[in-house]
């Protein structure tokens, strides 16, 4: 591919890991394209930004296309400021403005995980080397099933289930930076049967970013359960910044 092509970044959410995007790496691969996913850290929104800023700088030469989804949208958001990223795609993601936090954009919003007792969606356990009032969260197998991947088969939602990478309970109320999406174009993918983030909120957050938006009828993993809909978003976005 000429030295124009960008290399794709993929950043995985929450109760996920890099493998959240096997739906999608190898088309892209096939394709030519250069693609990572690297670790998302999931300990706090500045520092799991910084971590994929410095990813960006010590993995990547040229221009970026930054992909995220849910809280990795969160993560673009902030790490995109930095480096030559020429676009970002959310994937049923959050899109931040300056000091909002997660929790702070699902608050009222009929989200499956707004709740008062965040112990009836998840559970919580400490970690070594743990901020004070941080803990580790994973989501409630049931909240797997009925609310995060409820269009994937059963045999994957389980497979979620047992192997969903915890995120702690912090970075969900940490205040989001400067945002990226203010000065660089972006794409969103939207399930609009997500529990996770309503479609009404994507709505809203797409909206206010200029995002060129594509609606599936899908959950909160559409890249997993429609992962044309992500593929088309990326080509989008690729073709856009050549």
């Amino acid at each position: 591919m000429p030295e124009s092509t960008p290399t794709i970044v993929l950043v995985h959410g929450a109760w996920a890991d890099s493998s959240s995007w096997n739906a999608v790496i190898p088309t892209l691969q096939s394709e030519g394209y250069t693609v990572f996913a690297p670790p998302n850290e999931l300990r706090g929104l500045a520092s799991d930004s910084a971590y994929v800023a410095s990813f960006l700088a010590q993995r990547t030469s040229g221009p970026v296309v930054l992909v995220g989804h849910s809280y990795g949208g969160a993560v673009i958001t902030n790490a995109g400021v930095a480096g030559d990223v020429r676009a970002l795609v959310y994937v049923d993601a959050f899109i931040p403005d300056e000091g909002e936090t997660v929790l702070g954009i699902l608050e009222g919003s009929g989200s499956a995980l707004a709740v008062a007792d965040p112990t009836t969606v998840l559970d919580l356990a400490g970690y070594p080397g743990a901020p004070e009032g941080a803990a580790d969260a994973w989501l409630k197998p049931d909240v797997v099933h009925a609310s995060f991947a409820q269009d994937l088969p059963e045999r994957d939602r389980w497979l979620i289930v047992a192997t969903q990478r915890p995120a702690s309970i912090v970075a969900n109320v940490t205040p989001s930076g400067p945002a990226a999406w203010k000065s660089i174009p972006s794409w969103a993918v939207l399930g609009t049967e997500d529990k996770v983030i309503p479609i009404e909120t994507k709505r809203r957050m797409t909206a206010r970013a200029g995002s060129t938006v594509t609606e599936v009828e899908a959950s909160h993993v559409s890249m997993i359960s429609h992962p044309q809909a992500t593929l088309d978003a990326i080509h989008a976005a690729v073709a856009a910044v050549r």
